[in-house]
């Protein structure tokens, strides 16, 4: 026989479960912005990771066929970007010239890097310079170049495995960045994070 108070508890539970599902959706809608912003950090270190993958494998083509190589690094339509490795075909290293006019062969075809476009890619984020990670005290200039190989766009590595000493710089569309740095006598390649609030980069 059923009892007079099972539709009354019923009622309460249907009550209990829109009450609850409410407080849910508050609460996803309270999060997703910190949602949003993790996964657009992580997506910005991955792409960092990406790009120092890239270079230290060319360091290792350098080695490989004792020849000066170089990577460089283009943005297309719609914030597309692609790398292409270059080996020294004329004795006097890499060169964009030489890679114009054919003399420098590619060791790598144009190839794409997964993790940017969608609010990552080169660049910096607007507002105030950030400090400079190669030289403490100093703000970097040159705020259109995120690229910067000495005075180039190529990122060269030797037949002993040294390098260009530069840095390549990386932003998201939460106004985050990163850096990729090649060191130049160990060709060694590094991440840097920038602390905006302390104006500090980290490792």
């Amino acid at each position: 026989m059923t009892s007079p108070s099972a539709p009354v508890q019923r009622g309460f539970q249907l009550i209990e479960l829109i009450v609850t599902l409410a407080v849910l959706g508050v609460l996803a809608l309270l999060g997703a912005p910190s949602l949003l912003r993790g996964t657009d950090d992580l997506r910005l270190q991955m792409a960092a990771g990406e790009v120092a993958g890239v270079l230290r494998m060319s360091r290792s083509f350098a080695l490989r066929y004792g020849s000066n190589v170089a990577v460089k690094f283009r943005t297309g339509p719609g914030g597309a970007v692609t790398f292409t490795v270059y080996r020294d075909g004329d004795g006097d290293g890499v060169l964009n010239r030489d890679i114009d006019a054919g003399t420098d062969p590619q060791v790598v075809p144009p190839q794409g890097l997964r993790f940017f476009g969608r609010d990552v890619g080169f660049g910096f984020p607007p507002g105030p310079a950030p400090m400079d990670p190669g030289s403490p005290g100093h703000r970097l200039d040159r705020l259109d170049d995120p690229i910067r190989f000495n005075d180039s766009d190529l990122a060269s590595f030797g037949s002993l495995g040294t390098s260009t000493p530069g840095s390549v710089y990386l932003r998201n569309g939460s106004g985050h960045l990163v850096a990729v740095r090649v060191l130049n006598r160990t060709g060694k390649v590094g991440v840097l994070t920038y602390d905006a609030g302390r104006q500090v980069w980290r490792d």
